[in-house]
């Protein structure tokens, strides 16, 4: 029988988050924290929005690009939060979930061969998805020493005659650094000499922690190069839900709209409705999820510290990185040995690239009790590793 799989498909790995959970829900008394998805269950009114449009029988397909209601809140919330203004009717598209938008936007831009530069470490999604629509990834390693920022220097470093499109994921998983308008700024400048388009991925856009988020997008002249990637999984505790969406240039959304209706039709019908519930009504919610995670992340960056960890202070998303190369143990190694031994789950920084090794990504996207718990093990674990104990 002739091999029925696709040969670039098998040379893509599996999830390196996905692994690790996978491990920890066969292991009892186990604590994780090393799934990226909000403790907070998605707040009561927005919920029962959803639930009013299934009583009411709201349970047919939306148009392709999404409800009417829905693209209309999501150009209102963009203009309101950030200053960057789109028509509903031709620059918005609604996904299932920020991972369609990404996956087509590439798909619709990528020609074979064309190069994308992926800053990491990053999200898992950029690397494969890339391959996947024809696309050669190029990597730009962030470092540390620059807070996990992506420089004007090292993105000159890599575009060549093939660069089509840079990923800016920022805020950042897994290291919740985030790009200032400064910043953004000579991005903006290098992106139009160089003739580039840009993907951001704005998932975290919410959760930042030293000031609002600033998109790229508001920058003259690169709405018209951007597509702009946003949700409502983070944000609003909606994972579940699997909703997000994309704004673009028409010429692009048109050709994303191409992918989205032959593959998806249309996002879930009731978690549309609960999304226009979540941005007519969700501010409130959004600014004690936040407020939770700021203290969270006060803590975890000052426990980790104090026990001898060398930590960037995350400004945005809801993890943090520390830095383990004083071990001399491999990211893997080290998490799979703090699994066996103390029953805590991190994830290796390798997951969101080579140049993650050294690294483990924690998130606070959990109760202060099981942070608590948690950081009990892991510096009982170091104390022997550094023969304390």
């Amino acid at each position: 029988m002739r091999n029925p799989l696709s040969d670039t498909i098998v040379t893509i790995p599996p999830s390196g988050i996905r692994k690790f959970f996978d491990i920890v829900s066969e292991m009892k008394d186990a604590i994780s924290l090393g799934v990226g998805e909000p403790d907070f269950d998605t707040p009561w009114h927005i919920r029962d929005e959803g639930i009013y449009s299934l009583e009411k029988g709201r349970t047919f397909y939306t148009s392709n690009t999404g409800l009417k209601e829905l693209k209309m809140e999501i150009c209102r919330y963009l203009k309101r939060r950030f200053d960057v203004s789109y028509d509903y009717s031709t620059e918005v598209l609604v996904t299932v979930g920020g991972s369609e938008a990404i996956d087509i936007a590439l798909r619709a831009m990528l020609n074979p061969g064309d190069e994308v530069l992926i800053p990491q470490p990053s999200y898992v999604s950029y690397t494969p998805c890339t391959i996947l629509a024809g696309g050669v990834p190029v990597i730009i390693e962030l470092e540390e020493k620059d807070r996990f920022r992506l420089t004007k220097e090292k993105l000159l470093e890599k575009i060549t005659p093939k660069t089509k499109v840079l990923i800016l994921p920022f805020p950042n998983n897994p290291t919740g650094s985030i790009m200032e308008p400064g910043d953004l700024a000579e991005i903006a400048k290098v992106v139009e000499e160089r003739d580039l388009f840009i993907i951001s991925d704005e998932i975290y856009s919410e959760l930042t922690y030293s000031g609002d988020h600033c998109t790229i997008a508001v920058f003259p002249g690169m709405k018209e190069r951007t597509v702009l990637i946003n949700g409502f999984s983070k944000s609003y505790a909606m994972t579940g839900w699997r909703l997000g969406y994309a704004c673009a240039p028409e010429m692009i959304l048109t050709q994303m709209l191409k992918i989205h209706q032959f593959a998806i039709l249309c996002a879930p019908t009731t978690s549309q409705y609960a999304a226009v519930e979540a941005l007519r009504n969700g501010d409130p919610d959004v600014n004690h999820m936040r407020e939770a995670y700021d203290q969270r992340r006060k803590f975890l960056v000052k426990a980790l510290r104090d026990m001898g960890l060398e930590c960037y202070e995350p400004q945005g998303a809801f993890y943090v990185f520390p830095n383990i190369k004083r071990f001399h143990m491999t990211s893997e190694e080290f998490a799979l040995k703090l699994l066996e031994e103390e029953r805590v789950a991190v994830v290796p920084g390798t997951a969101f690239g080579d140049c993650g090794e050294g690294y483990l990504r924690l998130s606070y996207a959990y109760s202060l009790e099981d942070l608590k718990r948690a950081l009990e093990r892991i510096e009982r674990f170091i104390k022997r590793l550094d023969g304390k104990e």
